[in-house]
């Protein structure tokens, strides 16, 4: 196995939609089992392949429920369907959120409590999913990189305002950036 550097905001395959996987081969198996192994070194709770620059619509998960339970898979052309996102502004102890690809940095941001998803597995199979609070957060914050949606995409004006001036003191936004799990220091301390 394999462990790539994620991207980080500002990489062109982060900004566009993924394209479907038509080929359910020993390349895919090969690219998830990278992913897993991505995923574990980075010490995050979901990876999406774009994150890798793997323009493809494949996410992995390993992350718990709100009852503490682990949830381990990998979603392969899924679709998503959720309950309605509440209106209420966002709690920074409650929803904040982060990602691999704005490494360190998070942000309250309000997401819909359940999700079903919908998808195949690594040979092609369908598989399903159901998940509320946490895991459903982890779900959504996934399958929005398949679409060329970051967190931070998301966010009210006045935290997009704050991530927005954070990128620019990153020097993020633009291409060619990425960090290396394992090699490099975590950036979000784990």
């Amino acid at each position: 196995m394999t462990i790539h550097p994620i991207v980080v905001l500002g990489e062109p395959v982060l900004h566009r939609r993924a394209s479907e996987v038509a080929e359910f081969d020993d390349d895919l198996r090969r690219l998830i089992d990278d992913m897993y192994d991505t995923l574990a070194a980075s010490n995050g709770v979901g990876l999406a392949a774009p994150q890798i620059g793997v323009a493809l619509r494949i996410f992995v998960y390993d992350a718990p429920d709100d009852d503490g339970e682990q949830h381990r898979g990998v979603f392969v052309n899924p679709t998503l369907v959720n309950s309605k996102v509440p209106g209420t502004a966002p709690d920074r102890d409650d929803d904040t959120e982060g990602c691999l690809s704005v490494p360190g940095e998070d942000f309250p941001l309000k997401r819909a409590d359940w999700v079903k998803v919908s998808a195949l597995d690594g040979d092609g199979h369908p598989v399903e999913l159901e998940a509320r609070g946490w895991l459903a957060r982890v779900m959504q914050h996934e399958f929005d990189h398949l679409n060329g949606t970051l967190y931070v995409d998301r966010l009210s004006e006045r935290w997009s305002k704050k991530a927005r001036k954070l990128i620019r003191s990153n020097g993020w936004g633009v291409p060619g950036l990425s960090w290396m799990p394992g090699v490099d220091p975590d950036p979000f301390g784990h």
